[in-house]
């Protein structure tokens, strides 16, 4: 092999690592902003550990909102088999209610009663987050259609 093409060799081994590193830097940063999300029935089955943020997914449990002072409200959300109290400091979306599909962000702390940072409401009759449906189905509550 001449000089020419170890040089060539070395060059493109270079950049292959390059591009390997910056692909693992990438995955590495992601992994730390990656925002799971849960059914109460799953927070329950995977130990959930307190202060760590992921989404939770349900519907609002029937007679399970509280409001407090202020903008304060509590509120469960259920899968039809575990529920999972929540706590939201803030002005809830036009749609939310009883009985009604919600995705909240946030965490969990050292009781179990899940603070929510955001409350993300279904916005018309036939949509409901994917997330949100596929955890009804497992729990086998889910009433629409598909």
């Amino acid at each position: 092999m001449n000089a020419r093409k170890r040089r060539r060799l070395a060059f493109v081994t270079a950049i292959l690592l390059g591009g390997a590193g910056a692909a693992a830097l990438v995955v590495a940063a992601l992994k730390d902003n990656v925002l799971y999300f849960y059914s109460p029935s799953d927070v329950y089955a995977k130990h959930v550990a307190a202060g760590v943020a992921f989404r939770i997914g349900g519907l609002v449990e029937k007679h399970s909102v509280h409001k407090g002072r202020g903008t304060e409200i509590r509120f469960a959300v259920t899968d039809g088999q575990k529920d999972v109290p929540v706590d939201f400091k803030g002005v809830l979306p036009a749609l939310f209610r009883e009985g009604q599909g919600v995705v909240a962000a946030g965490r969990l702390n050292s009781s179990g009663l899940f603070e929510a940072d955001q409350v993300l409401a279904k916005h018309d009759e036939k949509y409901m987050p994917p997330e949100v449906v596929d955890a009804l189905k497992r729990s086998g509550h889910w009433k629409g259609g598909g």
